[in-house]
């Protein structure tokens, strides 16, 4: 499944405020004002891209190390971690997404940042909210072709929380072919280029026709107990 995502997408303001550390302070009409300019400018410019494989898992030592890992069948993924085995632990497949909101974004970013503190910040936050709305919309077309298969899933989970490393976004974007269809590379550090971009794989899980949200809980979240949207009042899926 490949996804062209583009004008369709909206900042969302509320999220965009709390990238921002937005916590209910009086704010100005001007500064009001340029915040929705900036999330309009965000939404106008930004080309979003995204991708979705669904893959089998299987559990097995790490070919390298010996350690529990999961691997992701036809592929040289292998996911280490006490986190991801229990997000997984169960599933009959995991979906890859990634999506990215590309180099045009990134260079906005660049500029902004070396010429316009403030305005980067705000570019910055409403990048980071339309870029999660990205995710969101690949989210959902997979639950519900999910649902009509009548499997569950769980939510969300990256590589860099928990104890998952970053060592996994670089076979996550060669198993989905990432580079090539959505201009997504990765540095050898782990992180995701262009910045703006987000890769994940979310469990599936065969229920025997169980709702297709019933899975999808903090009460099963492998994050639960150190979980930054918890701590704000939040949570990670809509």
């Amino acid at each position: 499944m490949r996804y062209r995502l583009g004008q369709t997408l909206r900042v969302d303001r509320a999220e965009m405020l709390r990238y921002l550390g937005y916590a209910g302070q009086d704010m100005d009409d001007g500064l009001a004002a340029r915040i929705e300019r900036v999330a309009r400018t965000v939404e106008d410019e930004s080309q979003a891209r995204g991708i979705c494989q669904v893959f089998g898992v299987e559990k097995r030592p790490h070919a390298q190390t010996g350690t529990p890992s999961v691997h992701l069948t036809g592929t040289v993924v292998e996911l280490t971690g006490g986190s991801v085995r229990r997000h997984l632990d169960g599933a009959c497949a995991a979906a890859v997404l990634a999506v990215t909101l590309g180099a045009e974004n990134e260079r906005r970013l660049g500029t902004l940042a070396r010429t316009d503190p403030l305005e980067a910040a705000l570019y910055d936050a409403a990048s980071s909210a339309l870029v999660e709305a990205a995710a969101d919309a690949i989210d959902a077309a997979l639950g519900a072709d999910a649902g009509a298969l009548g499997l569950t899933r769980n939510g969300r989970f990256s590589p860099g929380y928990g104890d998952c490393p970053l060592t996994a976004q670089r076979p996550l974007v060669d198993a989905l072919d990432a580079t090539r269809a959505i201009g997504l590379t990765v540095t050898p550090t782990g992180l995701l280029v262009p910045q703006k971009s987000i890769t994940a794989f979310i469990g599936l899980f065969d229920c025997g026709g169980a709702p297709r949200d019933a899975a999808r809980t903090c009460a099963r979240c492998a994050l639960i107990e150190d979980c930054s949207f918890r701590k704000r009042g939040a949570r990670c899926y809509r």
